[in-house]
C-alpha cells in the first residue's frame, strides 16, 4: 500500500524544517532563504507527482472523479523542471 499524501508531506517538511534550523542556528540567512524556496518548489511538485499518482491508481470500473488532470500536471512539472 502506498504512503499516505500527509506522511509524504509530512517527511519532507521534517527534512527541510532540520536543514532550515541548523541555518538558523548557524545564522546563515541566505541559507534560510534558499531552503525556504527549495521546501516550497519540492513541495509544490511532490503534490503534482502525488495528483498524478492517485489519477493513475484510480480503479478504471469507477466513473471519472473531477479531480486533478494527469496531463496538465505533467504540463506543470514540465514548466517547472525548465525553469
Amino acid at each position: 500500500m502506498p504512503r499516505t499524501r500527509d506522511r509524504i508531506l509530512t517527511n519532507l517538511e521534517s527534512i527541510y524544517r532540520e536543514a532550515y534550523d541548523r541555518a538558523r542556528a548557524a545564522k546563515d540567512e541566505h541559507r534560510m532563504a534558499d531552503l525556504d524556496a527549495a521546501f516550497q518548489r519540492e513541495q509544490l511538485l511532490l503534490e503534482v507527482l502525488l495528483d498524478i499518482r492517485d489519477a493513475v491508481s484510480a480503479r478504471p470500473a469507477e466513473a471519472p472523479a473531477s479531480g486533478p488532470d494527469p496531463i496538465a500536471a505533467l504540463r506543470t512539472v514540465s514548466k517547472i523542471i525548465k525553469r
